[in-house]
């Protein structure tokens, strides 16, 4: 990977053609990859504010509640007068009542009631209901690689042209009804939003944002190689910027010296022994709850290009991946058992989009005799592994890479479908090899 000696210069050129092709192109739509922790929601608020202050009405969609609500936050932070509607679900609880508090943005469950507002914002679900209106000039799709193609043509007829901006290397649009039927065919629902628009309109312009600031110089050649080979992207800060360390020395044991490692390098593996073993297995759950409690307990502390001084690693800023619910609801156990609160335990699915500190995850093959393909979900390791600012610790069983030999993929080759590239078997030997070299065997 070739060095970029102003990562800031990169990322303001990228940022200067999207915003030109978006605010002066002709195309109906532009298209951005965004790789992790790139500044993607800070480019969708920066072109929504662009869009609105030369006078085009603006929808914007997003894919969560969540996501909708941390934009209108993020809009109103920027530009404290503009008026900004927000359209909600008839649910009793439906978005974040911090909203109230906002002078500039009104809410309500009837997008008339929203009519004539610079932008208005809502989830794809509730978009789809909107009928009867004036479509909007531009939309801004967030996430879009997360959008089922069914859902971006619910909502197609809402505006004239739109920005799709997204992370291609994170999972896949979620679907709970087989969609077999249509694979291969250029409007398979269950496709992404992204890859259903390119397919019916290649000649759209692609851009893509060439810096993450989120993951550490230690991190990004190795997400970029194993996650995104064809958009590779370079970190926004250079070795020696950040630095993880500890008030209280290690005790020896396992979990400290895999700390140490990941303090010392930004990746640490903490390999049990080899078993097959059920999806909850105790004793892998305990060691991810017992190296969060060490990381707590022994006083660490970030120093990042934020500011000078030590930054301590408070429970907020930590969290725990896991591939199934039910292995996030055992680790909360362990954690709670440990005395541990405050730290974000949950599934992968569930971390996308969010940043921490210091992360810990169980990896998705650890203990299994076989490799499915929920858990070869090239996505699925690609969030686990890039949601830290600092370092990530990785709690698996010995035997993976033999278990990856061993159960090649079997999946059916489907004719016409876009093969994801790299697949989850590639991936994963790819991310083992890194972590080979920060190993730190325990026999709990």
């Amino acid at each position: 990977m070739t060095t970029v000696t102003d990562p800031s210069a990169a990322a303001a050129r990228a940022t200067d053609a999207i915003l030109g092709d978006t605010l002066r192109g002709t195309a109906r739509g532009v298209v951005v990859d965004s790789p992790p922790g790139a500044g993607k929601s800070t480019l969708v608020v920066r072109a929504a504010l662009e869009l609105a202050a030369a006078g085009r009405p603006l929808m914007v969609v997003a894919q969560t509640n969540a996501q909708v609500d941390d934009l209108v936050v993020r809009l109103a932070e920027k530009a404290p007068e503009l008026p900004v509607g927000r359209l909600h679900s008839s649910d009793s609880d439906p978005y974040d009542k911090a909203l109230d508090g906002l002078d500039n943005v009104r809410t309500s469950a009837k997008a008339a009631d929203l009519a004539g507002l610079d932008i208005v914002l809502s989830t794809a679900a509730k978009w789809a209901h909107v009928k009867n209106v004036e479509p909007w000039g531009h939309a801004i799709v967030d996430e879009a690689y997360q959008m089922r193609s069914d859902a971006l043509l619910a909502v197609a007829g809402l505006f004239e042209r739109a920005l799709f901006v997204g992370d291609p290397g994170q999972l896949d649009p979620f679907s709970i009804v087989g969609a077999d039927q249509w694979a291969g065919l250029s409007y398979d629902p269950s496709a992404s939003a992204v890859t259903t628009l390119l397919a019916h309109n290649p000649e759209l312009p692609q851009h893509r944002l060439p810096v993450s600031w989120r993951l550490p110089a230690s991190a990004a050649p190795l997400v970029s190689d194993a996650f995104y080979p064809y958009t590779p992207f370079h970190s926004g800060t250079d070795h020696g910027d950040r630095r993880l360390s500890f008030g209280v020395p290690s005790d020896g044991s396992g979990p400290d010296r895999v700390l140490d490692e990941a303090a010392e390098s930004g990746w640490g593996l903490l390999e049990l022994p080899a078993r097959h073993t059920p999806r909850t297995d105790p004793e892998a759950v305990r060691a991810v709850a017992l190296v969060v409690r060490r990381l707590l307990e022994r006083g660490g502390a970030a120093t990042s290009e934020r500011g000078p001084d030590p930054v301590p690693v408070t429970p907020d800023r930590v969290a725990v991946g896991t591939a199934h619910r039910d292995q996030a609801a055992a680790v909360r156990a362990a954690l709670t058992e440990l005395g541990v609160t405050g730290v974000t335990v949950d599934t992968a699915n569930r971390l996308q989009g969010r940043e921490f500190d210091v992360t810990v995850f169980l990896h998705p093959l650890s203990g299994r005799p076989d490799a499915t393909a929920f858990h070869l979900e090239t996505g699925r390791l690609c969030v686990l592994a890039s949601r830290h600012r600092h370092a990530c610790v990785v709690v698996c069983r010995a035997g993976v890479a033999d278990l990856l030999d061993e159960h090649p993929s079997t999946e059916p080759v489907q004719l016409g479908v876009t093969v994801k590239f790299p697949d989850g078997w590639e991936a994963n030997h790819a991310v083992l090899a890194h972590l080979s070299e920060h190993r730190v065997t325990w026999r709990p």
